[in-house]
């Protein structure tokens, strides 16, 4: 299975709905963020979100690791993607291009330029759907967390994951 990258906006879903052990359960042993997006989950826990400490949680276990640009590649990328869109999501896109990871965002623009180079997507809702496929969480449970994601700040694209199954 390949690496996934997460950016903040999907690990924040999974969080703040107290539902991060589904991230746990289908990437543990392959998900990671860089160190952009933990200083942007550290600033949401400072801002008072108290349910992303599930994020920090998650890196002093283990199963997430924090990793970090390394070489020109990488980092030529980065700056060239972060006039146009936020830290994380460049940092994480400099990752998933020249590592071939799997780039978890949700952000609109930051996933057609992602499309763009050709790096793979998922997101929030496929996540969600991918776990219902292997039978980890139930339609009904993956409906009640998009509820709580959405009460939480997600904008969601529909309403209920059954549309996507």
């Amino acid at each position: 299975m390949p690496e996934i990258i997460f950016d903040n906006c999907v690990l924040s879903n999974f969080a703040m709905s107290d539902s991060l052990e589904i991230i746990r359960t289908l990437y543990g042993k392959s998900a990671c963020i860089t160190d952009f997006v933990a200083a942007e989950n550290m600033k949401g826990i400072a801002q008072g979100h108290k349910g992303l400490a599930a994020v920090r949680q998650a890196l002093q276990d283990g199963w997430l690791k924090e990793i970090t640009l390394k070489g020109k590649p990488e980092k030529d990328i980065f700056e060239s993607l972060s006039v146009s869109l936020g830290l994380g999501e460049a940092s994480n896109m400099a990752v998933a291009g020249t590592r071939k990871h799997v780039f978890a965002c949700d952000d609109r623009a930051a996933r057609k330029e992602a499309d763009l180079l050709g790096i793979k997507l998922t997101g929030t809702i496929g996540i969600l759907v991918k776990a219902v496929h292997g039978k980890i969480i139930g339609g009904k449970k993956a409906d009640e967390i998009l509820k709580s994601m959405i009460r939480h700040g997600f904008y969601a694209p529909i309403e209920s994951v059954s549309e996507m199954l």
